[in-house]
């Protein structure tokens, strides 16, 4: 299933996550110009990119290394770096269609700092699955951890909002479907993938876990301002 977008519009501009992929976009470009203006376009852009290799050796986030108190900067920084054109024009998608309302459920400041803290929640459950699985040496960079604590967000704040999606069964369709279910499915997705990928490499794969982390993050989250606005209301 692809989502192409909610039928939930919001009240106010989505200044945050319209920065938020423009910066992605260009981060991602930056990455691999050297290989664009060598005229090495086509690979780099699927991730065949000596550049983007070297971006990711250096801001790419490896568990080892923040488990040791070094290169901590890395949290914040693998969060802009993609592998390649499917990987960012994916995140940027999810992030385009589930940010806008969550943006304006939380307002602008507190959504720029709960996608931050969602990314982090990601990525500590990202280091702890390496821990276990022994592989500490594994980089992970993106942006759907951060972009999963959205999408758990959402999950609580707008669960009866419907997704046009688009789906394969026998021919295309496009249907809507309730954010419950399109969002459960996703999660349940990445939890029964997680739970047989333990340690999966980030970059060459998927780091399920970072997703899990992320998404539970936003799920708490969700619910703390979800009870505030309650409250204020009655």
């Amino acid at each position: 299933m692809i989502p192409l977008r909610d039928e939930n519009r919001s009240q106010t501009p989505p200044h945050v996550t319209r920065i938020l992929i423009i910066v992605n976009v260009i981060v991602f470009f930056i990455t691999i110009l050297p290989d664009l203006s060598n005229g090495n376009w086509f690979y780099a852009l699927l991730g065949n990119s000596s550049s983007l290799n070297r971006a990711i050796s250096m801001y790419g986030l490896v568990p080892y290394d923040v488990l040791h108190g070094q290169r901590l900067y890395t949290l914040f920084t693998s969060m802009f770096l993609h592998a390649d054109i499917l990987h960012i024009g994916g995140n940027m998608l999810f992030l385009y269609i589930f940010g806008d309302n969550v943006e304006d459920a939380f307002g602008h400041g507190r959504y720029l700092l709960f996608y931050f803290i969602s990314g982090i929640a990601a990525s500590a459950a990202f280091i702890w699955t390496q821990v276990f699985s022994g592989d500490v040496w594994t980089s992970a960079i993106g942006a759907s951890g951060a972009i999963a604590g959205v999408l758990g967000a959402y999950i609580v704040l707008y669960p009866r909002a419907r997704i046009l999606t688009l789906v394969f069964i026998g021919w295309i369709w496009i249907i809507p479907v309730p954010a419950v279910f399109f969002l459960g499915l996703w999660f349940i997705y990445q939890l029964l993938y997680g739970m047989l990928a333990l340690g999966v490499e980030a970059v060459a794969g998927i780091a399920y876990w970072a997703h899990i982390g992320g998404f539970v993050a936003g799920i708490f989250f969700g619910l703390v301002w979800r009870g505030r606005r309650r409250i204020r209301t009655l």
